[in-house]
């Protein structure tokens, strides 16, 4: 099976930028105390953040027991940090 490291971290460190993207716009029209869409905003930026951490450490990781790992691992997070920004959208 190819490794997904790479697209794991090109696709979670842009859509970290969207999420953030969310949670600045909602700030600045103060709207985010009467809405949950900047928690869930929050926490896809952490399981984004986290992904991409992930995903550079599977890409590095010399053994490849341990790269699988981290790449499992990522792939969570990432799949995570969708729900969340679904969750965002239909909230």
């Amino acid at each position: 099976m190819e490794k997904k490291s790479s697209h794991i971290l090109n696709a979670s460190s842009n859509l970290l930028g969207f999420s953030l993207v969310i949670i600045t716009s909602l700030k600045i029209t103060k709207i985010s105390h009467s809405t949950h869409l900047d928690e869930f905003a929050g926490v896809a930026c952490l399981c984004f953040a986290f992904s991409c951490f992930f995903s550079f450490l599977a890409i590095r990781s010399k053994k490849e027991k341990t790269g699988n790992k981290f790449e499992t691992i990522a792939d969570y997070l990432f799949l995570s940090a969708l729900f969340c920004i679904v969750l965002a959208v239909i909230s």
